[in-house]
């Protein structure tokens, strides 16, 4: 089972693709047509255009992408209040922010932390509420790495400023 959303920068794009033993297959197909179906034309071409062009650039993204993710994680992690695993796949994490949900930052839930993150700055990420982790935040590291330095920047700014 596999499919082009990360590999590819084909995400919102919908498509995966599975192989095996026919019985499992049956089984997957009969899951799958009743939770999502009917992917594009366009985006069932571009999966197949992308799977057969040249994967030479996979290697690079994904050392570059280790870079990006190692320096968020490093980063959310010298903020104090926030811990910070590191992931093996996709292009986020879930930091923690529960050290900094009490009484004394005013702060009750993870909807409070990112919404005062946005408000005061200007960091758009999103509460782990969202996904069944409550006291946790997503931040995409799919971006420059500019923008990672500024916005961890701002993020350890807005966290102090909590104290």
């Amino acid at each position: 089972m596999n499919g082009v959303s990360k590999s590819y920068a084909m995400t919102g794009w919908r498509i995966g693709y599975a192989g095996g033993p026919k019985e499992i297959i049956k089984a997957i197909r009969k899951v799958q047509s009743q939770s999502t179906s009917n992917p594009s034309s366009v985006s069932q071409a571009a999966a197949v255009e992308a799977l057969n062009g040249t994967q030479k650039f996979i290697k690079v993204r994904s050392k570059e992408f280790k870079k990006r993710r190692d320096f968020v994680v490093s980063s959310l992690n010298k903020i104090k209040g926030i811990t910070c695993l590191t992931p093996n796949g996709a292009f986020y994490v879930f930091p923690s922010c529960k050290g900094l949900l009490n009484k004394k930052t005013k702060l009750k839930k993870d909807t409070d932390f990112v919404q005062k993150l946005l408000e005061k700055a200007n960091v758009a990420v999103v509460q782990g509420s969202a996904f069944g982790l409550e006291g946790y935040f997503r931040i995409s590291y799919a971006t420059s790495m500019k923008n990672l330095k500024k916005a961890m920047e701002r993020i350890k700014s807005f966290c102090e400023s909590l104290s």
